[in-house]
Parts: structure tokens; sequence; C-alpha cells
């Protein structure tokens, strides 16, 4: 019995009520292993005998023009709050997990949804104990699709989280601030920048971005010169190792070296009431006195 037959078949006998054959494949020759039976889950519906197996095979590509000949299984919802799915169960018959693609919400007054989503329970001794929840959403009719998670974790276990991008794209990772209907506004952003790549390590510097309430970017008050490695505070074009744009830095505590030999190391800067203190060669202070004017 050829595939188109064999679905036919199946199709005919659970219309007219008769239970149709489960089919398994023995030296290239089918046979009857089973015979379908009601379910017993809630809704009822088409039981294949336990233990037995379905197996889809194609030779069809994945070809729009031809019907997507390939897509063995195909799940259609035919009302507008309709959500074909896959699920899995326990061995009590309770809902654990599930794959599911719909347009619109249950209710109405809800922005549509229009994305695939995978579910899994909540805690079982929590708040909505055992319901199904979207952890992950992928859209649909979106040129670039705004992937979401919920109330989930994402753990990259020995391995690595990489954003990458072509020239002339900002990398960026942002921190936004979420509001009703899945909206989000940027607040930080850390971005690797469309600065050309023209060799000796220059170019794709890293910068720090800061946005507005209303998710506009302000400025970069900190960019990291890939070639150089300066660090430029207020500027994207640092000088030396730290290149601040502003007209004083400060020290916020003060501290007195308790002699000119006490610890300290290269560069080291210090102040008290009396004194500004530099360290000039390992454990080797010299200060200077300071006055009112």
């Amino acid at each position: 019995m050829k595939k188109a037959g064999l679905v036919i078949s199946l199709l005919a006998g659970a219309a007219i009520g008769v239970s149709g054959m489960a089919f398994a494949s023995t030296g290239g020759h089918q046979t009857a292993t089973g015979t379908f039976q009601e379910s017993s889950l809630p809704g009822g519906g088409l039981e294949v005998p336990h233990n037995d197996r379905i197996h889809l095979s194609t030779d069809k590509q994945w070809i729009s023009s031809e019907g997507h000949l390939s897509d063995l299984i195909r799940l259609q919802w035919t009302k507008d709050r309709a959500k074909p799915a896959i699920s899995w169960l326990d061995e009590t018959g309770k809902d654990k997990a599930a794959i599911v693609a719909h347009a619109k919400a249950n209710n109405p007054e809800q922005h549509d949804h229009n994305h695939m989503s995978f579910e899994t329970t909540m805690a079982p001794d929590g708040k909505n104990a055992n319901e199904l929840f979207t952890r992950l959403e992928i859209p649909f009719d979106q040129d670039v699709a705004e992937i979401r998670t919920h109330s989930s974790n994402f753990n990259v276990m020995d391995g690595i989280l990489r954003i990458a991008g072509t020239g002339g794209v900002n990398r960026d990772l942002t921190w936004a601030k979420s509001d009703d209907g899945n909206v989000t506004t940027p607040r930080w952003s850390m971005r690797a920048d469309t600065s050309e790549e023209t060799g000796g390590n220059a170019g794709s510097n890293l910068q720090i971005i800061r946005y507005s309430d209303d998710g506009k970017a302000l400025d970069n008050p900190l960019t990291i010169n890939r070639s150089s490695g300066n660090i430029g505070i207020g500027n994207s074009d640092a000088k030396t190792k730290l290149d601040v744009s502003d007209d004083s830095i400060r020290i916020r505590k003060s501290m007195t070296p308790a002699s000119s030999t006490a610890p300290g190391e290269v560069g080291e800067m210090a102040w008290d009431d009396g004194y500004v203190y530099v360290c000039v060669a390992p454990n080797t202070w010299k200060r200077t006195a300071l006055s009112s004017w």
C-alpha cells in the first residue's frame, strides 16, 4: 500500500467510526500491528496503540510553489482564536510541555500574539500550580523576529554566547524597560560599534550607550578602543589609557600614607587635608602641600 492510500484508508476508517489500522514496515512490506482506539484523554481523539510508532519520510523539498510537500505534519487553525498544539503529558495524563502556534489571544481584549510559543508548567506549589506558561515565543509576520523569553533564566554552559554581525552593523546587548503589550524601551546598551576594521586590530570598538526616558540614544559615556585599549570617558577617540572629556576627576576618600616608604604601587595617588601624595617608585611616596587662595 502506498503512502497516499494508507492515509486515505485511515481517514476513511475514522470517518465511519471504524478503528483504522496502524502499520509498520517489515522487510519492505507493510503489516498491521494494532488498531486505533478512542483516546481516554479529555477531548478524546484517535490513540495509536501503545508502543507502536509512526514513521514519516519524504524525498520532497521545502518549495513554496510546490505546496511545501515535505511538511509531513500540518497543523492548521480554522478559526481566528484556535491554537494548534503539540503537547507532552506525564504518566497521569497531565500536560507538562507544549509547542503552540496561533494568531490571536484567547481574550479578545488582548493584543494579537502572532507567534509560536514553547510552554512548560509552573511550579506545582506556586501561585499558578501546574499551569502551562510561555517560556519562549518566536513571532511570525515580522521581517526581524522579536524573540522573547518569560520567567526564564538563560544559561550558557561550557559554551559561548555570541553576538555577531556584518560590517557596518552595530552589535548590541541592550537593557530595556518593559511595558504592557510587549513594548520595550532601551535604557543601556553595550555595543561593538560600526567603526571600520582596517587591520592592525582597528575597528569594532566597544561602547556603553545610555538612553533617554523615551528610548533615544543620548551619548556613549564610555568607549574602549580595540586597537590601543585606550578608554575614553565622554569621548570615542581616547589618546591615552584613560582619556577624560571633563574638567575634573574625583577621588572620594582621603588616604594618608603612613610614611614615605609605606606600601604602594607606582602611579598611585592619594590626598588628605594637607597634602597630595604620589607613589613614584615601589613603596616610595612623595607629597606636595596644599594651600588656600
